[in-house]
């Protein structure tokens, strides 16, 4: 399978090259395909927080990338650079509260600052290090998909029917995506009939992104309101819902894109599998459980305003991006370390015990 993805690839959103980072910008697509360059941790900051990229491993890889464009200003600017640098590593840290990817990111670059050689180009070092941050979530999302098309074999079979929300795709990571890594596997073993994509309000990413990434790839796919969920679970024949996470607590519990709860909801009531999946960066064991996970709330126009014109009464809006699935709603998490299935501490402390098997 590993082959195949690779061979019917057609969609990447980050790019680096010529020192500087290259983002295919999110807010205009499908309509438009623009690319942003990032040259200075500033606009690495901006685009994260103003949606241009987004997807916890997405903004994970940006951020790293980030790192090494503020510290080749702060080595510009002279000595004193180590304590210039932390500014950055708070800035970064602050663009968006909830993806685990970010702050795992992040520490892992400042161990390697702290790994120096004496000898070393700091620089380079920390290039490198983000070019394999970037590499290692590509190969993570090749072995997600073999793992989750493995899982949908063993319960369910061929002519799957799936639904999905969000965007956990190429867009939202380093390769392949998470979520749909595993769709466009199923896809390409000639598993799918149809998939069914909601349309993940207030950003759309789910008729916006996702719809765009697979019908590039060739696979059926058809956007409903995410209001119609429930109904397609009783009358379409769905057979799992496939989604993404932005961070995963020590007990199981999911935040993922809001709406995320209530799918895996309907989907326990109609006696359908649920999947999540993402790579192991997306544990965070310091968490508990999904209520120590930091929810973001973003701006009220999102909701009342469209190409920054109201268009509802003038009210108050309340805008939570993210929501939490408990851990007992969830049937498997498939991460590039395995798989776990009906989730809970003990399971997910194993799991974080061993390699990364790409």
């Amino acid at each position: 399978m590993r082959e195949q993805l690779l061979a019917a690839e057609t969609v990447t959103g980050i790019q680096w090259r010529d020192g500087a980072l290259h983002l295919l910008d999110q807010r205009l697509l499908p309509l438009e395909q623009h690319w942003l360059a990032c040259t200075d941790v500033a606009a690495v900051v901006e685009a994260i927080g103003d949606m241009a990229v987004r997807g916890a491993s997405a903004i994970g890889i940006c951020a790293a990338y980030g790192l090494v464009l503020a510290l080749r200003q702060r080595l510009a600017e002279g000595d004193g650079w180590e304590e210039a640098l932390e500014e950055d590593f708070m800035m970064l840290g602050e663009a968006r509260p909830t993806p685990a990817n970010l702050f795992w990111a992040l520490n892992r670059m400042r161990e390697r600052l702290q790994r120096l050689r004496p000898d070393e180009d700091v620089l380079a070092a920390l290039e490198a290090e983000a070019v394999a941050i970037h590499e290692s979530d590509r190969e993570a999302n090749l072995t997600m998909a073999q793992f989750g098309v493995e899982q949908i074999r063993k319960h369910q079979g061929s002519e799957q029917v799936l639904l999905t929300h969000g965007n956990a795709g190429a867009l939202a990571s380093g390769g392949f995506g998470t979520a749909l890594g595993v769709i466009r596997g199923a896809a390409l073993e000639g598993m799918v009939e149809r998939v069914y994509a909601c349309e993940s309000r207030p950003w759309l990413q789910g008729s916006r992104l996702t719809a765009w990434e697979l019908a590039a790839d060739g696979v059926p796919v058809t956007v409903v309101a995410d209001s119609a969920a429930g109904h397609l679970m009783k009358v379409k024949g769905i057979t799992w819902v496939v989604v993404g996470a932005d961070c995963i607590a020590a007990n199981g519990d999911v935040a993922a894109k809001i709406g995320t709860y209530q799918m895996a909801v309907t989907a326990m009531h109609h006696g359908l599998r649920f999947m999540v999946v993402a790579p192991s960066t997306s544990i965070d064991l310091n968490l508990a459980t999904g209520e120590d996970i930091p929810l973001e709330v973003r701006g009220e126009e999102e909701l009342l305003e469209v190409e920054g014109i109201q268009v509802t009464a003038d009210v108050e809006a309340y805008n939570p991006v993210v929501d939490v699935t408990p851990a007992d709603l969830i049937d498997v998490i498939v991460t590039e370390r395995g798989v776990v299935e009906r989730p809970d501490t003990a399971k997910i402390a194993q799991l974080m015990c061993r390699k990364r098997l790409h």
